[in-house]
């Protein structure tokens, strides 16, 4: 790919503040989703403690949780839990994007060091707020429902009573149809607030707003690659969740690492914009 690079004369952009220059969105294809896809597979094969013990983390916290609605009385929770899993994966991975981030630099990989660079990014800790928060109104929303269309009788039954209820009635199917339609405005939301801003925050200084704007331009900008790759991303947290969440041990570390390339191909080089604003386009 080459970058041209057209300069204007104000060295205040049009959008931008403090005359900083707002990140560039380029306009991607759906082969560099499959080559990020595949990029993250080799980061994952050249790094991979990290992103196993991230993995077998998350792993960890899907079966406590799901056990713990079971010894609570609520196992009718599991599925828009597990199905919720998938808006908070964000933020448990900005620690492969970094790990990504160092093997392109050839920067020296510690598991300290990686820590340290997470958690000391402020703009992280916004996004990761706000990545549960979603998930939360994800859960009070389906209970929310329960309450709506099935009354209270959901509430203490087994999972196959439950499952009965929701499947062979007009009001379980109209919660289903209703619950698994909000999800997926909820996740197409937050994959566009995140899909590209957390390793933004990384990689460079901006502020967590910036973003998730820059973020939902991205979205916007490539709508089918972006499409696919939110398409995969949810049918492999589905099949990770359908092995009691195994599959995150290999999925998660992927996707992680695929996340932080897939950035580096939708957001223009720091080295390709100069103090000026000036407008890259992408030649291929």
């Amino acid at each position: 790919m080459l970058w041209h690079a057209k300069q204007r004369g104000s060295s205040v952009a049009p959008g931008t503040l403090s005359g900083k220059v707002d990140p560039i969105v380029l306009k991607i294809t759906t082969r560099d989703v499959i080559e990020a896809l595949a990029q993250g597979l080799r980061d994952f094969q050249t790094a991979p403690r990290l992103g196993l013990v991230l993995g077998g983390l998350c792993a960890l916290i899907g079966v406590a949780v799901v056990f713990t609605l079971f010894l609570a009385g609520m196992p009718y929770l599991a599925y828009p839990l597990a199905a919720g899993f998938a808006l908070v994966c964000p933020s448990l991975a900005a620690g492969l994007y970094e790990v990504s981030r160092r093997l392109e630099t050839g920067e020296q990989i510690s598991a300290a060091d990686v820590w340290r660079k997470v958690i000391g990014r402020s703009e992280v800790r916004w996004m990761g707020f706000a990545t549960i928060f979603v998930f939360i109104v994800w859960m009070y929303q389906v209970r929310l429902l329960i309450a709506l269309f099935l009354g209270y009788s959901g509430t203490g039954a087994s999972i196959g009573e439950f499952m009965q209820l929701v499947l062979t009635t007009t009001s379980g199917l109209i919660f289903l149809a209703i619950g698994n339609v909000l999800g997926a405005i909820l996740s197409v939301i937050l994959f566009s607030l995140t899909v590209v801003s957390f390793p933004l925050v990384l990689d460079r200084d901006v502020d967590f707003v910036t973003a998730m704007i820059t973020s939902v331009r991205a979205v916007a900008a490539n709508p089918v690659p972006m499409l696919l790759f939110g398409v995969i991303i949810a049918v492999l947290l589905l099949m990770s969740v359908l092995t009691g969440f195994l599959g995150l041990l290999i999925v998660m570390p992927i996707l992680g690492h695929a996340t932080w390339h897939l950035y580096r191909k939708t957001i223009a080089p720091v080295g390709a914009v100069g103090e000026n604003y000036q407008e890259i386009e992408a030649v291929r």
